[in-house]
């Protein structure tokens, strides 16, 4: 009779930890934008300076919001190529609804999960928050002068090889995790149920 009552409550007892844990994870992938299909566009770090400099030039004058990289917009700094040619690239993707093909830029993008917004550089993530006018704004000055060098890049904040803006995909190990939480719980319920 008490090992029943034991095998009840342990049985109660594990089917609320896989419920917890299944609400936990799926709550985890639902904010990391995993199930509401945000995605946004973003510089390829193997990308020249050349590339990404006559990309940002398309971009700004074919309909991407520039304003926020002007010297005094909220996304002027960091002033570098690649942080300006993400911004107008996602721009232009996002204003042209995700389009297949709106996200290449002869080869110098990427699209992202991840959201890539910063301090107070929030990149669109759809349509209706693209924003900005109709009319195209030219290229922050200084980012296309052919007489000027390319900038040297410094050595990432953190350090190692990984893009600011890449999208490693981590809502994997979350998905994976729940998983095998899921099979060996199910097990330890089996077995129990069996004994």
């Amino acid at each position: 009779m008490a090992t029943t009552k034991l095998k009840i409550s342990l049985l109660f007892l594990l089917t609320i930890i896989v419920t917890c844990i299944m609400v936990n994870v799926s709550a985890q992938v639902v904010v990391g934008g995993g199930s509401d299909g945000a995605s946004w566009c973003v510089t390829r770090s193997d990308a020249s300076f050349q590339a990404l400099q006559t990309a940002l030039d398309y971009a700004c004058s074919a309909g991407a919001d520039c304003s926020v990289l002007q010297p005094n917009g909220l996304c002027f700094l960091p002033n570098t190529i690649q942080a300006h040619a993400s911004y107008a690239f996602n721009s232009f993707y996002q204003r042209k609804g995700r389009a297949p093909g709106s996200c290449d830029f002869s080869g110098t993008a990427t699209v992202a999960q991840s959201d890539p917004s910063y301090g107070s550089c929030v990149y669109p993530s759809s349509a209706i928050t693209a924003g900005g006018g109709t009319t195209p704004i030219t290229t922050p000055p200084g980012m296309n002068n052919p007489n000027m060098a390319p900038p040297t890049m410094a050595a990432p904040l953190f350090g190692g090889d990984n893009p600011p803006f890449s999208d490693n995909n981590s809502r994997a190990p979350s998905k994976a995790i729940a998983t095998w939480l899921l099979v060996f719980f199910s097990f330890i319920l089996i077995m129990t149920l069996i004994s």
